[in-house]
């Protein structure tokens, strides 16, 4: 015998998706906006690594809802705002956090 579900749990079911739909983690928007924040943190790791005066390597990029946050060491104070420099002329960011501390 084939059993069915009620409609009103097919719709308390439709409902829930539509309510959370689709967030990646806590205090992150939405899938789509991931996808965006995580292409903007591959463009700016690439101009860091295309940029003689910024170490790629030592500068670590996260991006949330458009913000770069840019942590890590510089072996300058020129380093520092130059990967800063580097992260808001790159297309899509909304604005960047500078964290980088430039190690003595």
């Amino acid at each position: 015998m084939r059993r069915t579900l009620p409609a009103s749990f097919a719709l308390a079911a439709l409902l829930a998706v539509s309510v959370t739909g689709c967030a990646v983690s806590r205090d992150q928007s939405t899938v789509g906006q991931y996808v965006d924040d995580t292409g903007i943190t591959a463009r700016v790791k690439a101009r860091f690594a295309e940029d003689a005066t910024v170490s790629a390597v030592a500068i670590r990029v996260e991006t949330l809802r458009g913000v770069v946050q840019l942590s890590g060491f510089a072996r300058s104070a020129a380093e520092r705002v130059r990967a800063e420099a580097l992260a808001r002329a790159t297309p899509g960011v909304a604005g960047v956090r500078n964290d980088i501390v430039v190690q003595p």
